[in-house]
């Protein structure tokens, strides 16, 4: 989904603390196409360059990216496996994964013919990986062994299912569907849709509340989060959150109660708290800030700024930026191992 942003540049300040099937030119500066293990040191930032078809790796002491990874075509998103050894990247347009080492960025290794993986997730027992065909309108179940996923079960969903959710108990998992504006929920047990139901337009990312009782989904065709109740047979819309144009993905701030939404359009990311359904503050976000990631100790927001090439850090204290760092076409997903709790 394409929206209208204004890029703007941070202002110079001291350092923040701290195979494929289509590849693409690195752009300089990039030291080496695949960087050498780390014994020590920090670990890298990653940032997918969806038209790129490769990953930036930054070095979050420096700021500096230090290498280009190859990937598939259209990297949208990225979740590590449950015994934290790899990060699966999901090739929506090179219908593969491709797994990195989370600590180095060495390519471990791709697997191929997994159709369309626009969104993935993992289920909280480690049992199921699912994959969002955001383009074919299907989403995938797979059976994980640790090794190679297997499917199991193709659940056509309708237009454009886009991000998942999967509840702690391993029983449901939730699919925004973009352009038909609803939310589906598939009973794991039976590999079936057992609800839709209505939400506001093009519905986009979601968060489970901690507690299990509330989905929060951000409206990228409107001006913020809807929230649902997932305690009864099928999801009931109870509230919706004013954010600012364009609510599109989460993040959890890491304390158990707030929630970080990118406000795509507006160009900036609002903080929710999730047990009073309010929005607490509000930070500067340029150039179309999309996926986010949260520092360890939670005061620092990672985020791609879709239209602006860059990675941009936004203090949450000072609230502003105070680093950008030139990456790849569209960057999307976020994320780094030293990050605060999910």
């Amino acid at each position: 989904m394409q929206a209208q942003a204004a890029s703007a540049q941070a202002a110079a300040v001291p350092a923040a603390p701290s195979v494929p099937s289509a590849t693409a030119a690195p752009a300089a500066p990039v030291a080496r196409v695949t960087p050498p293990p780390q014994t020590q040191g920090p670990t890298p930032i990653f940032v997918l360059n969806s038209l790129d078809a490769n990953i930036s790796i930054v070095d979050p002491v420096t700021w500096q990216e230090t290498a280009r990874i190859p990937t598939g075509k259209e990297p949208h998103h990225l979740y590590l496996t449950p015994d934290e050894k790899s990060l699966v990247v999901a090739n929506a347009l090179g219908d593969t994964l491709t797994l990195v080492d989370p600590r180095t960025g060495e390519v471990q290794r791709v697997i191929r013919d997994i159709i369309d993986p626009y969104h993935l997730r993992f289920s909280p027992d480690m049992k199921w990986f699912v994959t969002a065909a955001n383009r074919l309108n299907h989403i995938d179940i797979y059976r994980w062994d640790g090794q190679n996923p297997q499917l199991v079960k193709r659940v056509p969903t309708g237009k454009t299912p886009s991000h998942l959710w999967i509840d702690a108990k391993s029983t449901t998992i939730y699919s925004t569907m973009q352009d038909s504006d609803a939310l589906v929920a598939i009973d794991i047990a039976t590999q079936t849709i057992k609800a839709r139901v209505p939400t506001g337009p093009m519905p986009a990312d979601l968060y489970g509340s901690p507690d299990g009782t509330k989905l929060f989904i951000g409206l990228t065709g409107s001006d913020g989060v809807e929230v649902f109740d997932i305690t009864g047979p099928e999801p009931r819309s109870v509230a919706r959150i004013k954010t600012a144009a364009g609510a599109h993905a989460m993040r959890a701030a890491g304390d158990g109660r707030h929630l970080y939404v990118s406000n795509r359009v507006a160009n900036t990311i609002s903080k929710i708290d999730m047990q009073t359904n309010q929005v607490v503050a509000n930070y500067p976000a340029p150039g179309g800030p999309d996926c986010m990631d949260v520092s360890a100790d939670g005061r620092y927001l990672l985020v791609s700024s879709r239209w602006a090439r860059k990675l941009s850090v936004i203090d949450t204290v000072e609230k502003k930026v105070v680093q950008q760092v030139k990456v790849g076409k569209s960057p999307h997903g976020v994320w780094t191992l030293a990050h605060a709790q999910r």
